[in-house]
């Protein structure tokens, strides 16, 4: 292949790469006088990049830069989903950022070359690359956590996540040069038409570790709970959205495609992380006070939903993947809105007792985080039920009805936590008036209300056959 044609393949990608390079340039000159006017242009690319990214979708299958990049439907619909999710938390943020003083050029930039690492790592054919993209995400990630300089907790935060970060990147570099010994080649087909020997599994499960801890999977999740708190809430809704959906459909797809053949080696593994990740998530959060530490677990609990799918095997869980994580993420982008549009004497809230009496004080946010938590927690008729219907029935067809099982009682324990943050909107008496809310925040919220029902409700169909068509692709 020509170099324009490996372009072609890899237009988004390359779309974000080259913008994020001259807007590098343009803000080392302009500074920090052109941070809002960088900020909204990077909107506008990272938008542009998720719709390239869609209507690649008749490209199916194609390759680029000598097998080590490929595109698919699958990863085309996750990649879509990030870029347009990552556009979305940026297009939020503007309001937090000045009134915390933090309108700093170097923010966009960062938002924009950490979802530049998730549609590599997405796109990835060869282990060299999966980890040049998870470089460039994690890289930007430690950054953005300990964005806001003045606040102790936020540089904990980052602390706290590049020292976790190096050491899951450790274990995914000496898991991949395992494989790499044993397989001879670090090519996704290499590997998949490899022996499975002991010391290949050895690898997998390094593997499997490392992209756990970008998926904040239990046993992986410790950083999760003290990041999400420490870091500035713009940052969090990131977190908590674009990249969250690219590593629970990296870990998929490099378990589907690389690891494919072998898949009675990581399985079980992969169930028993699930099955972790649901009852950790789910009773973590019950003693939490604070919003962000509650929508931290509830972040665990939902990727252990997800790995259900995985553990499903290919064929009855990657369009479950797909359909669930699509749902969560937008609901979990809603949530975080209603936090950063909501503020007190200038303040962010962060308190579940700051939610007391939202809907007396502003009932249209207030019905729309309702909605929205309802979706998270897949309470029907929100979005969010049949997502998890459909990862359950995926656990079905894959006969692991015990971690099916394990999946509705931990469901059941987690609405303890959603249902105490509906009470306090809804029945608490108000406490002292809120801030005006910003529109564009006010505006994503109502926008991904509205995605959460009733119009993913009622198009459900259509997305679950889009799912099918991505993974089948």
């Amino acid at each position: 292949m020509n170099l324009l044609a490996d372009l072609q393949v890899a237009l988004p990608d390359a779309l974000l790469a080259g913008f994020g390079l001259v807007a590098l340039l343009l803000a080392a000159i302009g500074g920090d006088r052109i941070s809002g006017l960088l900020r909204f242009v990077s909107v506008i690319a990272l938008a542009a990049a998720s719709v390239f990214a869609f209507l690649q979708f008749p490209l199916g299958d194609a390759e680029a830069f000598n097998g080590l990049y490929k595109v698919s439907p699958f990863v085309l619909f996750a990649k879509g989903a990030t870029y347009a999710l990552g556009a979305l938390s940026l297009f939020m943020s503007g309001g937090f950022l000045k009134t915390a003083s933090m309108e700093r050029y170097e923010y966009a930039l960062l938002v924009v070359f950490a979802a530049l690492g998730a549609g590599v790592m997405l796109s990835a054919n060869d282990l060299m690359t999966l980890y040049l993209g998870v470089e460039t995400l994690s890289l930007s990630s430690y950054v953005l956590a300990a964005f806001q300089r003045d606040s102790l907790k936020s540089s904990e935060a980052g602390l706290k996540y590049f020292v976790l970060g190096a050491l899951a990147s450790g274990l995914l570099l000496y898991g991949s040069s395992l494989v790499y010994g044993f397989a001879g080649g670090t090519g996704y087909a290499a590997i998949a038409a490899a022996e499975n020997t002991v010391g290949l599994i050895f690898g997998l499960v390094l593997i499997i570790c490392g992209l756990a801890f970008k998926a904040s999977a239990a046993p992986f999740h410790i950083w999760t709970p003290d990041v999400y708190e420490g870091a500035p809430a713009p940052v969090v809704a990131f977190f908590a959205t674009a990249p969250k959906i690219a590593a629970v459909v990296v870990l998929a797809h490099v378990m589907f495609t690389t690891f494919g053949p072998h898949e009675a080696s990581w399985r079980m593994v992969i169930a028993i992380i699930a099955a972790l990740s649901m009852i950790i998530g789910a009773f973590g959060a019950l003693a939490q006070n604070s919003i962000k530490r509650i929508l931290a677990y509830s972040s665990i609990a939902n990727v252990g939903f997800a790995l259900i799918g995985v553990a499903a095997g290919v064929e009855a869980g990657a369009p479950s993947v797909l359909v669930y994580m699509t749902i969560y993420v937008i609901g979990t982008l809603g949530i975080f809105g209603g936090v950063l549009a909501l503020r007190r004497g200038g303040q962010a809230i962060d308190q579940v007792s700051d939610l007391n009496g939202l809907f007396k004080l502003k009932p249209g946010m207030a019905l729309a985080m309702v909605i929205l938590i309802f979706s998270v927690a897949g309470v029907p008729p929100a979005a969010g039920f049949f997502g998890k219907f459909q990862v359950l029935m995926a656990g079905l067809n894959g006969d692991l009805l015990w971690l099916v099982v394990v999946g509705i009682l931990s469901s059941a324990v987690s609405l303890g936590y959603y249902l105490r943050l509906v009470w306090a909107m809804m029945m608490k008496p108000p406490g002292e008036p809120l801030d005006r809310t910003d529109l564009s925040v006010s505006a994503t919220v109502l926008v991904t209300a509205v995605l959460a029902f009733p119009v993913i409700t009622i198009a459900i169909q259509m997305l679950l056959d889009a799912a099918q068509f991505a993974s089948a692709g």
